[in-house]
């Protein structure tokens, strides 16, 4: 009999983590290895392990941040991204950083082991609808140092404290937010923020 295929797998949620664990481990071929609470942890506990499946919104690193991660230190495992959040941006994002499987979280656990499989032999695999989606909405307009403050002034921040996290002037601030609310066609930064967090491009 071959070797079993070694998964991690990620999540905050502990009952839909246990559960995943607890589903793949009824498959013949598929050992799950190690579980992971956050973006952190799963990057320590990725050694040995040939396929990591991970939520894509985790306390620390999110899981596109683990897939960049990983895919400089352990260059051979591959990364699913299991998500309720999979938004256009966000699939880009993952595909960019070398994940090789991105589904929604409505997915059944028979064909998350199915693309655990593939994504092992070297395939891929992305939620249609996602992919969908994702080729509708087109790519972000925005630069990423005008995302970046987009970010910070998601949380209802002064321009003069997002200028001091950001390590820029006020008014370089202002004119980013400027172009980011211009670009989004929004009638202020926080529909500017609402606009792109739900695209997935902040």
């Amino acid at each position: 009999m071959s070797t079993p295929i070694r998964v991690l797998l990620a999540d905050d949620e502990h009952l839909i983590r246990e559960a995943l664990g607890q589903l793949l481990g009824l498959e013949d071929d598929l050992e799950v290895v190690g579980q992971a609470a956050s973006g952190d942890e799963a990057v320590l506990r990725a050694d040995g392990v040939d396929v990591a499946v991970l939520d894509l919104q985790m306390p620390g690193l999110d899981g596109i941040a683990v897939a960049e991660q990983l895919a400089r230190t352990h260059p051979a495992c591959g990364v699913v991204i299991v998500t309720s959040h999979g938004r256009p941006g966000h699939l880009k994002r993952a595909l960019t950083a070398g994940v090789r499987g991105f589904l929604p979280k409505t997915t059944s656990a028979r064909t998350l082991a199915e693309v655990v499989r593939r994504v092992h032999a070297g395939g891929r695999h992305v939620d249609p609808e996602l992919a969908a989606e994702a080729i509708a909405a087109g790519d972000s307009p925005l630069t990423p140092r005008e995302a970046d403050v987009l970010e910070l002034a998601s949380d209802g921040a002064p321009v003069e404290e997002i200028a001091a996290r950001a390590a820029l002037s006020p008014g370089t601030v202002r004119n980013y937010l400027s172009n980011a609310v211009g670009k989004l066609g929004a009638a202020n930064r926080h529909d500017a923020c609402a606009v792109a967090r739900r695209m997935g491009w902040i």
